[in-house]
């Protein structure tokens, strides 16, 4: 039996011993009286009785075991075109005495305190600060839409807010102070003080005494030391989007995460104290989890980039950073890569920079279509592993688990079950469906340490959300199969199998299908209604720079590459070529969004999108071949 496989086992069999031993690669205040504790199931709870403070486990258990003069973050900004490398020693001083201001303006233990910031240090210091004194973070995205900023403000009722002047894209500054003032104008809820970091490029308006400058803030501050809290209490929330326009606050506990997290760094990505790279955003699942507290938990050094990998200056700047800054893993959503792709066809920038120290590089956040991930192969030269998780679960589901055994790469498959992760693929009824046939993916309870144990104060729609549909099951909201290896491959979201004359086909499986034209950078495929058939699949084509083939040709390409692939029950006739698809800002493509636009329904732009404009590029490509009717 293979390595992954006999792990795999145990971590299925017995929990109880797997997880209760990878416990003890952190540091607890007092043991826990349970490592699993069912006594409410199915919502379930890991080290019951257990208390320690994970911003210990982070900066000071280092500083005490030698890692004081190591690079905890290296901040690159090249929007700024400035560098700044902090300490685990220098980190932890400055999260101390910011947790001190934090303190002096009433943040007590149990508390909600939003950070509403970009991507600079800072940012990290306000989170661990929080994790500090046993405060729960929520990180909303710098720059959100204010509307969305005061639903969450809402529904935390934060102490305090954390935010900066301004956020700064590649062609623009973000002014963040009048969008967090237009949302506390918006929200029921006023928190008693916001405090505002000034950066050189844009000195906010404040407004004493509820607004506080970041310097003054800490001015006037003690160094706090670290509050051990219990293992299941809350250590952050993260909202998503929900279908009701109420926003789901996934809640992440202290113990469980802390657990989970330092697991998967040494069994999944890389080696302590190596460099390691999570090119996302702090406001997303991928930032919490593998920018900030997966990295320090672990003794490694992390990026915090604050740039694009396109446009900060050109398509070499994930190359140089990796080279800079000797990068072992790199981790990144496969859109950052299509973007790379399509500015830079041949890689030649690559060959440009010192990438020996990279080892591997990761791949999440949406369908890494099989071309993409061959074309990164091919250009690196190194494994190019897709795995698959979800704001809910903080960490993979399934994955090519590096530090355990690497095993053979199958494209468009994100691996096999990662230890403590039972997958199924089912059918409508619960029941297993055959090896190779497409179903719901569900995850057999109790899911591993790390995950959601709730949503935050909405028990009821956490179980309707996730646990009602397949008793003894978490929902994951997402489609695919599973093959006769174990290889599990997400083709979609439940809602985008679409239904055409009776045949239930995915989406990903045409995406597939398209994305291997060799003039296609990125692509996506909705089901559109229709009248005779249920839904009819259409394409949208994004080519690449310096396509020789015109879009009408491509066009034709592809509705024969489907029919001869997919077969003619595809029905796939039609499909437009756009500039851009229309994304959120952590990379995944609105297809729901997009289906409505076809129909001619009524929508509401995502407020989570990158830029509405795509919206109506979309439209107006639409309109071309008879969908989108205006008027209508």
């Amino acid at each position: 039996m293979s390595k992954y496989l006999e792990i795999h086992r145990r971590s299925i069999e017995n929990p109880t011993d797997f997880w209760g031993e990878a416990a003890e690669g952190i540091d607890w205040e007092s043991r826990w009286d349970k490592v699993l504790d069912d006594s409410n199931a199915p919502i379930y709870r890991w080290f019951s009785g257990g208390r320690l403070n994970t911003c210990h486990n982070a900066l000071d258990r280092h500083v005490a075991n030698g890692r004081g003069d190591q690079a905890a973050i290296i901040y690159d900004s090249p929007v700024t075109n400035s560098q700044r490398t902090i300490s685990y020693s220098e980190l932890r001083d400055e999260v101390a005495l910011f947790a001190g201001a934090l303190v002096n303006n009433g943040v007590k233990q149990g508390d909600r305190v939003i950070i509403y910031m970009p991507m600079i240090p800072e940012a990290v210091v306000a989170v661990l600060a929080c994790a500090r004194i046993g405060a729960v973070h929520s990180v909303v995205f710098g720059g959100f839409a204010p509307n969305e900023l005061a639903t969450r403000i809402d529904d935390a009722t934060p102490k305090a807010i954390v935010s900066a002047s301004c956020g700064i894209e590649p062609t623009r500054l973000v002014e963040y102070k009048p969008l967090l003032d237009q949302a506390l104008e918006l929200s029921k809820h006023k928190p008693a003080h916001c405090i505002m970091l000034q950066r050189p490029q844009l000195q906010a308006e404040l407004s004493p005494p509820r607004d506080i400058d970041w310097n003054d803030a800490i001015a006037g501050a003690s160094p706090q030391d670290c509050v051990p809290v219990e293992a299941t209490d809350p250590l952050y929330l993260l909202y998503t989007s929900g279908t009701t326009g109420q926003p789901k606050g996934i809640v992440r506990d202290n113990g469980g995460h802390a657990v989970a997290l330092h697991w998967t760094m040494k069994n999944i990505y890389v080696e302590p104290g190596e460099v390691y790279w999570a090119a996302s955003d702090i406001g997303w699942v991928v930032g919490h989890s593998y920018i900030i507290y997966g990295p320090l938990l672990h003794g490694n050094t992390t990026i915090l980039f604050e740039g694009k990998p396109v446009g900060t200056p050109d398509a070499g700047a994930f190359w140089r950073v990796a080279s800079e800054h000797k990068v072992a893993t790199l981790f990144t959503a496969p859109t950052a890569f299509r973007a790379i792709r399509q500015q830079d066809p041949d890689g030649d920038f690559i060959p440009k920079y010192d990438l020996s120290s990279l080892r591997a590089l990761f791949l999440a956040g949406e369908r890494c279509d099989p071309d993409t991930l061959h074309w990164a192969e091919d250009k690196l030269g190194i494994p190019v592993i897709d795995h698959w998780w979800q704001t809910e679960t903080g960490w993979s589901i399934a994955a090519n688990c590096l530090g355990i055994e690497l095993a053979p790469v199958k494209a468009g498959s994100v691996g096999r079950a990662a230890p403590g992760w039972e997958v199924r693929a089912l059918d409508e009824g619960g029941r297993d469906v055959a090896a190779g046939d497409v179903g719901a993916i569900a995850c057999k309870l109790p899911l591993p340490p790390g995950t959601l144990p709730g949503l935050w104060n909405a028990e009821e729609r956490f179980r309707k959300s996730y646990l009602e549909t397949f008793p003894g099951y978490y929902e994951t909201g997402d489609a695919g199969f599973i093959d006769e290896d174990g290889y599990i491959f997400v083709m979609s979201r439940t809602d985008d199998v679409i239904n055409v004359a009776g045949h239930r086909l995915s989406t990903g499986a045409i995406e597939e299908v398209l994305a291997a034209h060799d003039d296609v950078a990125e692509c996506a495929v909705i089901g559109a209604a229709d009248p005779m058939k249920g839904q009819l699949p259409v394409g949208f084509l994004v080519l690449k720079a310096g396509a020789e083939r015109s879009p009408e040709e491509v066009v034709a390409d592809v509705v024969q590459m489907v029919r001869a692939q997919v077969g003619p029950v595809a029905v796939f006739k039609k499909a437009v070529v756009v500039n851009r698809l229309p994304k959120t800002r952590s990379g995944k493509v609105l297809r729901a969004t997009m289906r409505k636009i076809a129909d001619s329904e009524e929508y509401k732009v995502p407020a989570t999108i990158e830029d509405p404009q795509a919206l109506n590029e979309v439209e107006s490509a639409l309109q071309t071949i008879g969908y989108a009717e205006p008027g209508k």
